[in-house]
């Protein structure tokens, strides 16, 4: 759950990408376990971690919640606001004090569409952070929940 992501903004999208986007955001800091989105809820805004961690979460029927992965420092916090219907798929959680950028995320889809090249880098970069998520989700789900192979002999 710790690995360095190969997905950071800065070695996804371009210079000019990235100046475009970050042209939308605006600084927004949460406190040490402060809810940030939850499973459900209405995707309208993203995040960019800048300092801190943020813990995605699966909701789990009569337990905690499930952590998925931990997300650090110029990570996508959240790609639901890019898909309809628009609902977050798990929660997030932050785990120390996190530092971010939000972005508005009706503003960027209006961007993405109206600019084609920016639209499929921004595509393509949810995308490989969809797939990573997927996978991180799936392999926590078999640590949970896949019968458990002993070696008796």
């Amino acid at each position: 759950m710790s690995t360095p992501s190969p997905i950071r903004i800065s070695a996804v999208l371009s210079a000019e990408h990235r100046g475009r986007l970050m042209s939308q955001a605006r600084e927004v800091n949460f406190p040490e376990g402060a809810t940030i989105f939850e499973e459900g809820a209405v995707a309208e805004s993203f995040w960019i971690v800048r300092s801190g961690t943020v813990t995605l979460q699966i909701p789990v029927p009569g337990r905690r919640p499930a952590p998925v992965e931990n997300l650090g420092p110029g990570e996508l916090v959240g790609w639901s606001w890019l898909f309809p219907p628009y609902r977050w798929q798990l929660s997030a959680e932050a785990m120390t004090p996190v530092r971010s950028y939000e972005f508005d995320a009706t503003a960027v889809r209006m961007m993405m569409d109206a600019d084609p090249a920016f639209g499929s880098a921004i595509g393509h970069w949810v995308g490989r952070v969809l797939a990573i998520r997927l996978q991180q989700t799936r392999t926590r789900l078999m640590d949970l929940y896949a019968p458990r192979i002993g070696s008796s002999r």
